[in-house]
């Protein structure tokens, strides 16, 4: 058992770090089995060395976070503890303190990890970005948030976006409606993202004049996409044809982002995915870009980080299996 002494900065705002009813600390204690307390204008931790280790560098990060003016929330403490205890430390400048939108409310959007930090700049630097990921990462949040601001920024003219409908043919003829009401259940996710970003009636708005177009990856066919921002959602069931289809139509002054989960694949069985084979085609061309976020960068529950860990675990064990049948069929 070991104890440690952490100076805190001349008029640092102590209740900003440790929370309502100290919820912050408590956070941290549970996470790392350490004791924190406030003592003498800093803070005192005591437990066993590695954690104690682990707990000062947790609480620097914290620290700064407070100092850039930012509240404290569970997922930004779990963020630090986990590139803490992975990765043996974590500077929280390396995030920036830049405004990547605002949303309907005049609430700023900031990236919230490191890799979504990389996305942004891929998006920033490159006219094509494939965003890969698990779920809850942000990818399709942010790829709106970009689209958006391109727009009040009249960089482009309009935004369009898609996602395959991989249910097509007769099932969608059996939901009630005209199409469009067929096809909104598919893209409701994207209609989500935008009512946040604009507001119902700022979305409706964009909407009526043509500036925002919402349609199934279908009708994307024999269309040239000049001066848009185009976001192609749930890639990865797209078929190989579907995704060169896809890529082909952007045009002059237009920007595109691919964002998909290729652990998530709803394709019939022995159909191959589009997103999958477009990462060994493209990877070596210029103003195209890769971009990676993994379950460290997922912002929802922290239950979802443990969710996709179990679920990468038991797939690499089961094509480890996989691959010992085979070699013993041979």
């Amino acid at each position: 058992m070991m104890q440690r002494q952490m100076e805190l900065p001349q008029g640092f705002d102590i209740a900003a770090l440790f929370g309502s009813f100290d919820g912050n600390m408590k956070l941290v204690e549970k996470s790392l089995s350490v004791k924190i307390s406030a003592h003498d204008g800093g803070l005192a931790v005591s437990g066993a060395e590695e954690n104690v280790e682990d707990a000062e560098g947790v609480l620097n990060v914290l620290i700064q976070t407070v100092s850039r003016g930012e509240a404290l929330d569970e997922q930004k403490i779990l963020y630090a503890i986990t590139m803490i205890r992975e990765n043996g430390g974590f500077d929280i400048k390396l995030l920036g303190n830049d405004v990547v939108a605002v949303n309907s409310k005049g609430v700023p959007i900031k990236t919230k990890t490191l890799g979504q930090k990389k996305y942004i700049e891929a998006i920033d630097n490159n006219i094509i970005v494939f965003g890969i990921g698990p779920a809850g990462t942000g990818k399709t949040y942010l790829a709106v948030a970009k689209a958006v601001m391109a727009l009040r920024a009249r960089e482009v003219n309009r935004i369009i976006l898609t996602r395959p409908a991989v249910e097509a043919g007769e099932k969608l003829g059996f939901l009630p409606g005209d199409l469009q009401n067929k096809v909104d259940p598919y893209l409701r996710p994207l209609y989500d993202g935008m009512y946040e970003m604009l507001g119902a009636e700022g979305f409706a708005r964009y909407q009526e004049r043509g500036m925002i177009e919402v349609a199934p990856l279908a009708y994307m066919r024999g269309r040239t996409l000049d001066n848009a921002f185009i976001i192609l959602d749930e890639a990865q069931n797209t078929t190989p044809e579907q995704m060169k289809m896809f890529l082909t139509r952007i045009g002059f002054g237009s920007h595109a982002i691919i964002t998909g989960d290729i652990t998530q694949v709803d394709l019939p069985y022995g159909k191959k995915s589009g997103l999958k084979e477009a990462e060994r085609i493209l990877k070596n061309i210029d103003e195209l870009a890769f971009c990676y976020l993994t379950e460290k960068d997922v912002v929802r529950h922290p239950l979802v980080q443990r969710i996709i860990k179990a679920y990468a675990k038991y797939d690499d064990e089961r094509e480890k299996r996989y691959a010992v049948r085979r070699e013993r069929s041979k």
